[in-house]
């Protein structure tokens, strides 16, 4: 990868080398930032939605590789900024009409445009971007109506594997990066609450990999909709669950179940902790020699774009690759399932990551029709 940042935009112009995904994106951007993110993209290439080809409007196409290129009109390229030095959780101050976010969504309400759904969003720390249908949205019944949606911030590694004589961890930027998922400010720490073999019984919602039962907690608290877990020490498996009616639990060995701690300060001590016997297969975002796991957990810390680490102890049975630091990462900024054109429809991000533009406090909530304003339609 190069060592040169080039911020440069190229438009009617395809890039193109090995293609590593394909993700939906409002703009180029946002694109950029997505590629920024992945730990192998060098380049990428947007579809605008003026394009002549509908069925690839919104699309991100995230490269590596040998770079060629050629003219196309209706779309954009660029580059990744990994060695630009930028803030890895950009401010996303855009708003997008005529565009729907699809998927994600956790809680709808009404609110008489689309500014306070977005002051809405942006007091929620569960919600990371949101859809506003406005007065002349075609669905009668849905006009007016606020969307907030949901996205994973907390790093989670795509394969966890058992691999002797490698030890794994996560950045300590991590405990301050968090937003705090509780309603009010709390000074003390949740006392996270577990059930040793114990498994509480019903479907689950989403299935992700977690370093520990304390890993599938935060994750748990982070998610709006998950009321327990089940953690499975054997293969790293979180089952979240939702089920705010009862909880039953039984006896299972190798299981582990808790409640997420949603009315106090989350507590992410287990990112300070570093596993032995674990790998974080892939997501390398680039490597060093290091003379401990500590050593490795410390330069992930200082590298503003990881996450999450694997170090190669001198035990390891392969020489070549003793003492080298593994540093990953995956993309953790809000990015929607799908982006599509919508008459009538608004979209945009929370703005809590934009440090000056926005005056939202923590206790600001929108106001209802008719307490201190009466609006006439």
């Amino acid at each position: 990868m190069s060592q040169v940042c080039n911020p440069e935009l190229q438009e009617n112009e395809e890039f193109f080398g090995r293609e590593l995904r394909s993700v939906y994106s409002p703009d180029v951007n946002h694109c950029q930032q997505l590629c920024t993110q992945h730990p192998s993209c060098s380049f990428f290439t947007f579809i605008q939605p003026d394009s002549g080809n509908e069925d690839r409007h919104f699309h991100c196409y995230l490269k590596s590789g040998t770079r060629t290129q050629s003219t196309l009109m209706g779309v954009t390229s660029g580059f990744s900024l990994k060695n630009c030095h930028l803030d890895p959780q950009p401010c996303l101050s855009q708003v997008y009409d005529g565009v729907d976010f699809s998927g994600g969504d956790y809680k709808t309400l009404f609110t008489s445009d689309y500014e306070g759904c977005q002051r809405v969003c942006t007091n929620d720390p569960h919600c990371q971007f949101f859809t506003f249908f406005n007065g002349s949205f075609e669905s009668v019944n849905h006009r007016y109506k606020c969307h907030l949606k949901f996205s994973w911030t907390v790093p989670r590694s795509p394969w966890i594997k058992t691999v002797a004589d490698l030890v794994s961890g996560f950045s300590l930027k991590i405990i301050n990066s968090q937003p705090d998922t509780s309603k009010q400010t709390h000074t003390h720490k949740c006392q996270i609450k577990l059930f040793r073999n114990s498994e509480i019984l019903g479907n689950h919602t989403e299935n992700l990999l977690a370093a520990s039962p304390e890993h599938c907690h935060a994750l748990c608290t982070a998610h709006p909709q998950c009321t327990y877990f089940v953690y499975t020490s054997d293969n790293f498996n979180c089952y979240l669950k939702n089920n705010p009616d009862e909880i039953v639990l039984i006896a299972r060995d190798g299981f582990t179940s808790g409640i997420p701690g949603s009315t106090c300060q989350p507590d992410y001590n287990w990112a300070k902790r570093t596993i032995t016997g674990v790998d974080f297969w892939g997501s390398d975002l680039s490597n060093l020699m290091a003379d401990s796991a500590e050593a490795c957990q410390r330069a992930c810390t200082e590298d503003p774009l990881c996450q999450f680490f694997t170090y190669v102890t001198d035990r390891f049975a392969w020489r070549t690759i003793r003492r080298i630091c593994y540093l990953k990462r995956i993309v953790t900024m809000p990015a929607p399932k799908k982006v599509s054109k919508l008459a009538n429809a608004v979209s945009g991000f929370s703005l809590r990551k934009c440090v000056s533009g926005t005056a939202f406090t923590p206790t600001e909530q929108e106001e209802p029709f008719g307490e201190s304003e009466v609006v006439l339609l």
